[in-house]
């Protein structure tokens, strides 16, 4: 493994330094590997150590190339400074890809903190934005992150489609930075479609960072699955990135798409509801609950149509017409037609 050490901002002391490990040769069917960029916490007053290396290493362990992030702490830290570190480390990163062996679609980035919220920055506000996101008990409402740096931005309000995937922890008990912010942060990558895991932990406090011995946390003050957020999160990613299999790259298991009412132009993936709103798409989808396309599909007289409709609109076109059994080329029509309609 190969260290290196690179100065984005002389005048911040903003660093990233980079664990890059071996590809090919006897690493044989990984040419190269995804990457994980870590913004430790710290209150924007500093970045905490225990949130940096401890955290590197299962992810080097798990095949990744590591990335840590020392951004623009104290009188430094003024908004948008931190993003801008941001910025130029994932820019950095994906350039040189080549030399440094990473796949330059395959990066998360994962906070700690005031570092959780840097990373949600990063997953909704930024021009870099990586592929994935891994916030850990972190600042996400304006009034909490405004307690830490006084012009740091609100998350929750920037969560959009344009969102990516998001694996989400905190403890229930942190009486730092309140659960409320996980919370409300989850509602609104709900609200928008947004794929996320997430768990909340029974009792912990705030900092846990890995959550074990090797951080000085014992069973008596942390909840005894709190280390079990990087296995999880690390099989979560296979979900959203790959994995390298029998020593293979593989794709995504799911690359974090819901559904398809944030892609370009109009699918069979859209939700009922989605494609109820817009009115040429409706044309086209109305006659599917009037036609017969099914006996499963006709109201009865005891279903209000309402209520179904309401029961309904969260399920996509495409499996509404699966459970009536709708033939595949009838249902490549729908496709067609819908995909000739630009999402506005």
């Amino acid at each position: 493994m190969k260290t290196e050490i690179v100065t984005l901002c002389e005048e911040r002391n903003v660093t990233l330094t980079a664990y890059l490990q071996e590809v090919g040769g006897e690493f044989a069917g990984i040419p190269r590997r995804p990457a994980a960029l870590i913004l430790p916490g710290g209150g924007y007053s500093m970045c905490a150590d225990l949130e940096a290396d401890p955290v590197a290493f299962p992810f080097l362990k798990a095949g990744y190339q590591v990335f840590v992030l020392r951004y623009s702490v104290g009188e430094a830290s003024v908004w948008p400074n931190p993003l801008e570190d941001y910025e130029a480390a994932a820019e950095m990163i994906r350039r040189r890809a080549g030399e440094w062996k990473v796949c330059e679609d395959r990066m998360v980035v994962i906070g700690f903190s005031a570092g959780g919220h840097l990373a949600a920055c990063a997953a909704t506000m930024a021009e870099h934005r990586p592929n994935a996101a891994i916030p850990g008990y972190p600042v996400m409402a304006g009034e909490c992150a405004r307690g830490y740096q006084k012009t740091a931005p609100d998350v929750i309000g920037a969560v959009n489609g344009r969102t990516c995937p998001c694996f989400v922890f905190a403890a229930r008990t942190d009486n730092v930075v309140p659960v409320k912010n996980t919370l409300h942060f989850l509602a609104a990558l709900e609200e928008n479609d947004v794929a996320f895991e997430s768990h909340i932990y029974s009792n912990g406090p705030h900092g846990f960072s890995l959550g074990d011995a090797s951080v000085g946390m014992s069973p008596q003050t942390v909840c005894s699955r709190v280390p079990h957020w990087v296995a999880d999160s690390l099989e979560w990613l296979k979900d959203v990135l790959g994995d390298f299999g029998d020593g293979q790259m593989t794709e995504p298991r799911f690359g974090g798409r819901i559904n398809g009412n944030h892609d370009p132009y109009l699918n069979i993936d859209c939700t009922l509801g989605f494609l109820f709103s817009k009115p040429e798409a409706m044309a086209i989808v109305q006659p599917v609950f009037s036609a017969g396309q099914g006996e499963q599909m006709q109201a009865t007289d005891q279903m209000d149509p309402a209520a179904m409709m309401a029961s309904i609109q969260n399920m996509t076109l495409r499996q509404m017409l699966e459970y009536a059994k709708v033939p595949e080329e009838v249902m490549d029509q729908f496709q067609t037609r819908l995909s000739a309609i630009k999402n506005d």
